[in-house]
């Protein structure tokens, strides 16, 4: 989800923004059947979710297809039932990435259908994730984008992670409540490893 968010970020979690199912708790409750004072998620908000795969792994990623939509990506640009997503250029960043060392990646604002607006970043609009095939999305489920597009395991990987349920949703990412490059049991470090300027920032 980088740029929206980091490595190290700590996040608190709406879990009573789309009502409780039996993932909205640490541990599965089989009792509870479907969703309770259910609210269906708004487009472009990031949520955590159990992994369709498992039911158990936790993922976050931004909603971008609801049900019904038809989600497409073609040389980079998001298409929601046919209609490109408005993306415009932010500049570029640099970021040191493991063995590959640095690689410069492009920043866009994408608006959403909605109105709403978040920054996504890509390597380039070649890459096998920038052109797919047509997803429909499934009455009760969701399609799952991460903002990092070239480098994210998503919904446009149907036997990794795919539609989600709405059931999966454990809650709404609301804000940063802390913020860390590097370890945090390290305390004696934090003045020169906390992100003081991420510090209880809304995620949008």
């Amino acid at each position: 989800m980088i740029p929206t968010l980091l490595v190290g970020d700590y996040l608190f979690v709406s879990k009573y923004a789309y009502g409780y199912s039996e993932y909205s708790f640490p541990v599965p409750l089989p009792l509870i059947s479907g969703r309770i004072w259910a609210t269906p998620p708004e487009r472009g908000d990031v949520v955590v979710f159990k992994l369709p795969a498992d039911n158990s792994t936790d993922y976050i990623k931004r909603v971008i297809g609801l049900p019904g939509d038809r989600i497409q990506i073609r040389g980079g640009v998001l298409y929601i039932n046919d209609e490109p997503v408005q993306r415009k250029p932010v500049g570029t960043v640099t970021i040191r990435n493991g063995v590959m060392g640095p690689v410069t990646y492009h920043r866009y604002i994408e608006t959403l259908p909605n109105g709403r607006q978040h920054m996504i970043q890509e390597i380039s609009d070649t890459s096998a994730l920038d052109n797919t095939g047509v997803y429909v999305v499934p009455e009760g489920h969701y399609f799952m984008l991460g903002d990092n597009r070239d480098s994210s395991r998503d919904s446009r990987f149907l036997n990794e992670v795919g539609y989600v349920p709405f059931v999966n949703l454990v809650g709404r990412a609301e804000r940063i409540f802390f913020s860390i490059d590097g370890s945090p049991l390290r305390f004696w470090d934090w003045y020169r490893t906390v992100r003081f300027d991420r510090l209880f920032q809304s995620i949008e």
